[in-house]
């Protein structure tokens, strides 16, 4: 049970949670991909002796798209890391009032900051049709590179729904 399912209900909340989550459940799926990449490189590599580069790098772009798209999950779902020594023993009213000043003065900032420098980012690299530079790498870095706006506004998102949860909460005094 995650802890939005144990929080009141905030409706507008609830569904831009949803979303998310179903994005991240089917973007986990690319674990099981990532498992059979390795497998396969693993075998060719030990088994014949003739890895391929275009493997190694489809097992870090599996990996990325994983991560990336897994932070606004994680948002979501209140599963992400706290150092909660000093915060599971407030009551929860400062805990909210916390969340919303550190949503307001940390998080959103650093989410827009990256969202919009990784944008010319992205352009570049579509602009001049990136690829590996390995001959037998994978084409189309750009495509990979779309994942860093695409994920941080996913998580921008999530971030802007734990917000609204938030002073919701605080404005109804729901506890």
């Amino acid at each position: 049970m995650t802890e939005n399912d144990t929080l009141p209900r905030v409706p507008l909340a609830d569904a831009i949670d949803k979303f998310i989550q179903r994005i991240g459940q089917t973007i986990a799926w690319t674990y099981v991909l990532l498992v059979l990449v390795i497998i396969l490189q693993v075998t060719l590599r030990k088994g014949f002796s003739s890895g391929l580069i275009a493997l190694e790098e489809l097992q870090w772009h599996l990996y990325s798209i994983g991560v990336m798209f897994g932070l606004s999950y994680a948002q979501t779902t209140n599963s992400h890391i706290r150092v909660d020594l000093f915060y599971a023993r407030l009551r929860v009213r400062t805990k909210r009032i916390i969340e919303v000043v550190s949503i307001v003065t940390l998080v959103l900032p650093f989410i827009i900051v990256i969202f919009l420098h990784s944008l010319d980012f992205v352009a570049e690299a579509w602009r001049v049709n990136e690829s590996s530079e390995a001959s037998s790498g994978l084409p189309w870095r750009w495509l990979i590179k779309s994942v860093i706006p695409l994920s941080f506004g996913l998580l921008g998102l999530a971030v802007i729904s734990r917000f609204i949860r938030d002073i919701t909460l605080l404005i109804k005094g729901d506890d």
